[in-house]
């Protein structure tokens, strides 16, 4: 099989910086970005050189430790980072966990227990693939996005293991492409068959049979289940329920928001319009917020939630924190 990313390849604290694998590069260089404050890492995350809710969360946590080493005012740091993307929940959580403890060794547990967060989902969320399946994802939910080993992509490498899998269809998740530069490009290193795809091509392979489930992460789920995630994932959500498809979340407890009772209560992030088109008006909403009822199975480090997810999650969420 081929090259696994190593989690401290992906993000890492270094004696005067924090030190991101620019995902804005990738698949055409791979190419370290130095953040030597925590504005700079910040920017970093606010300019998508690094991205996926628990990756910004640890990126958020080595940010806030090298504030501290730097002798920087920890709640100016605090603040900086928190603000830099509105939609993902991780991102405060990590800070929030620094906030007692703002030390590299605990940045580094936080690193380390995402990872094996991930790991444990792949192997929960091992049930819900068919033999032989032709699984669609939507964005990247891969080791890039999480630190290492990844959320739906690490499902999806676990099925593959396990000889469940036969082929993916990765969206290229527009504007930004992350499905075709950041989720082909670390299926070509797992070795797993793959093939991009245009956004507006899933619903047609949906009616050809040509797809068995949909699996994708999750920015911020609320307490009912309503999942925010990628920009188009609704849409994915409203095609795979008419041809009779599951869709199937996979996201740590992090990702999980006991605060917002439903989907309405979470933020959307509107990035610039330029990043759709420099030439016509445009809106360029980054998430979208799929209903519970639309949600197969949420698949968090601790096992498989079906519906009513308001009984399980909200549970899970503070037995977690």
């Amino acid at each position: 099989m081929g090259g696994e990313l190593e989690p401290q390849r992906i993000v890492r604290l270094e004696d005067d910086a924090v030190v991101v694998l620019d995902q804005r590069r990738l698949p055409s260089e791979e190419v370290d970005l130095r953040c030597a404050s925590a504005s700079a890492v910040a920017e970093a995350i606010r300019t998508l050189a690094v991205r996926g809710a628990p990756a910004i969360g640890i990126a958020a946590a080595y940010g806030l430790a090298l504030a501290a080493e730097r002798g920087e005012d920890l709640e100016t740091a605090y603040e900086t980072l928190a603000a830099s993307r509105p939609t993902a929940v991780n991102l405060r959580w990590a800070l929030e966990a620094m906030r007692d403890d703002p030390s590299r060794e605990r940045a580094e547990r936080i690193h380390a227990d995402e990872v094996a967060r991930c790991r444990a989902m792949g192997a929960h969320a091992l049930e819900l693939f068919p033999e032989g399946a032709r699984v669609l994802t939507h964005c990247n939910a891969g080791g890039l996005a999480t630190g290492g080993y990844g959320t739906a992509l690490g499902a999806i490498r676990a099925a593959y293991e396990a000889a469940r899998i036969e082929h993916v269809w990765v969206d290229e998740t527009r504007p930004l492409l992350q499905g075709a530069r950041l989720t082909a490009w670390e299926l070509e290193q797992l070795g797993i068959p793959h093939a991009v795809i245009v956004d507006g091509a899933a619903a047609s392979l949906m009616a050809r049979g040509e797809v068995d489930l949909v699996v994708t992460g999750a920015d911020r789920i609320a307490a009912n289940g309503d999942t925010a995630n990628k920009i188009g994932t609704y849409a994915l959500a409203v095609s795979a329920a008419h041809h009779g498809l599951p869709l199937v979340i996979v996201a740590p407890t992090s990702t999980l928001d006991p605060t917002a009772s439903t989907g309405a209560e979470i933020p959307i992030e509107e990035r610039d319009p330029a990043e759709v088109t420099a030439r016509f008006a445009a809106r360029n909403p980054a998430f979208d917020v799929t209903p519970a009822d639309l949600v197969a199975a949420i698949v968090t480090e601790r096992g498989v939630h079906r519906v009513p997810y308001a009984e399980t999650l909200p549970r899970e969420a503070a037995a977690a924190r």
